[in-house]
């Protein structure tokens, strides 16, 4: 696939007592997320898929004037026309925001306060609530067939067969489809798969005239759950971003010929991230990649549509889902009779994210529908201290000494993360006050220097 071308009270006390263990209700208030905008040469890919039924949603990052747009995408069958259409552009913006990795933060109460609070609510049992013609005789010429050509919106289609990559590529360029050079062999074997080509070419008269291309989806079955991607890398000027929405029935969509990995989530950052994370999410996510040895893809999200927590936009509606290709939402019994009131929106969305060229991801992506509904989403913390009078009570001087500790380990944890460095990092937690000189009236354990694993093995020379 030519990607490139495409493609208050006492409930807000326990949420911040929660917070610091692992929790399924997560609580905290929504900062930021990192979406698709924040990476160049970003192609966004929706994926319903129920058994062998499949709707591919494939919007387009193209960027200049739309005649000379093209898209190249094999296919494994030949659609009819009823099988094409065009979406609306929102609908990918949506699902983009709906899963995007995300900032939360909490404050932290009065360690004091809080103190009398655990007491009082000592023998409670507390839980986090759950969310509710020429053209053919040229063809012919080539040993390309036409198999069906249609006009869906403001797209003339074609659906393409050959005998031979040459005689097919040669076609394409000539009718202004722009085939890199040395693409031969990657249509090449495509073509001894038995796959078609369904290619797709702005037509003005049809067009609104504006620069927004609107996705273009088709519906198909196959057996396969994959996604033709080597035909991007071969033009490709370097290294490309995908993002894959994949939706099923049964649970978390992973690749089964690559690593499906999934993000470090749930760290705690510095505060000061808050102003910086979209450069923090683009370093951490290179710095994931490189570990990786740019051959992972990356799980950003994976939870049930019907709701989230915290929400980076709300869950997308029955209707918008059903644009996307959901389509088993109306089968089954009528909605009046198995529920009360509406019926439960049963789809589980993954996000996947791969930054990939043709070194690194040599094969198209092979999917599998796993049944693990567990929910999973990229999220990162903020933690704003109580500044109060860190001698008002033990636990006020406890507390103070965490905080300093905290502080460090958010540097450390940072660093990790992203590959900066870690003094760097301190350095500016410092001069915005988050460092053991902020606290005064108590005295600190402070935390030492970790000693490196020479010194621990003989000592401090």
């Amino acid at each position: 696939m030519n990607i490139r071308h495409l493609i208050g009270g006492l409930a807000v006390a326990a949420c911040s007592w929660a917070a610091a263990a692992p929790a399924h209700a997560f609580c905290g208030f929504y900062v930021a997320k990192a979406d698709t905008e924040l990476f160049n040469d970003a192609s966004k890919v929706a994926i319903a898929r129920d058994g062998e039924r499949t709707v591919v949603t494939m919007s387009s990052d193209f960027r200049g004037d739309v005649s000379e747009f093209a898209m190249v995408v094999p296919v494994p069958s030949v659609p009819e026309e009823e099988q094409i259409h065009v979406a609306n552009p929102a609908l990918m913006d949506h699902i983009d925001a709906y899963t995007a990795p995300r900032l939360v933060e909490y404050y932290d109460e009065n360690p004091c306060e809080a103190e009398r609070q655990r007491r009082m609510l000592k023998d409670m049992v507390m839980s986090a609530p759950m969310p509710v013609g020429a053209v053919m005789e040229e063809a012919e010429d080539l040993g390309v067939t036409i198999e069906a050509q249609y006009e869906v919106g403001e797209y003339d289609i074609l659906i393409l067969s050959a005998e031979e990559s040459n005689g097919l590529i040669k076609w394409l360029n000539q009718n202004g489809y722009k085939i890199p050079d040395g693409a031969e062999e990657t249509v090449g074997a495509y073509l001894k798969r038995g796959m078609k080509f369904f290619v797709a070419k702005v037509n003005l008269d049809r067009h609104d005239g504006s620069g927004v291309l609107r996705p273009i989806q088709v519906a198909y079955e196959d057996e396969d759950f994959m996604l033709p991607i080597r035909l991007g890398t071969v033009n490709a000027e370097g290294k490309q971003e995908l993002f894959v929405f994949a939706m099923t029935r049964t649970g978390r969509v992973e690749t089964k010929n690559y690593r499906t990995v999934k993000l470090p989530s749930d760290m705690d950052v510095p505060i000061y991230i808050k102003d910086e994370f979209g450069d923090f999410y683009k370093d951490m996510f290179a710095h994931q990649v490189e570990k990786e040895n740019g051959k992972a893809v990356f799980m950003e999200y994976a939870w049930d549509m019907g709701w989230c927590d915290p929400c980076a936009a709300e869950p997308l509606t029955r209707s918008e889902l059903r644009e996307l290709g959901v389509m088993w939402l109306d089968e089954g019994p009528a909605d009046d009779e198995r529920y009360f009131g509406p019926a439960p929106v049963d789809v589980y969305v993954t996000r996947l994210h791969l930054r990939y060229d043709a070194k690194t991801f040599p094969e198209d992506l092979e999917f599998q529908a796993t049944g693990d509904r567990s929910n999973y989403q990229g999220r990162y913390v903020l933690r704003h201290p109580w500044r109060g009078d860190y001698t008002e009570c033990k636990a006020a001087g406890e507390y103070a000494n965490s905080l300093v500790k905290r502080w460090d380990t958010e540097a450390i944890e940072l660093a990790k993360l992203t590959g900066w460095d870690v003094n760097e990092i301190r350095a500016k937690m410092a001069s915005l006050g988050y460092s053991a000189s902020a606290i005064k009236g108590v005295d600190l354990d402070t935390p030492k220097p970790k000693k490196t694993w020479w010194q621990r093995l003989w000592g401090d020379g």
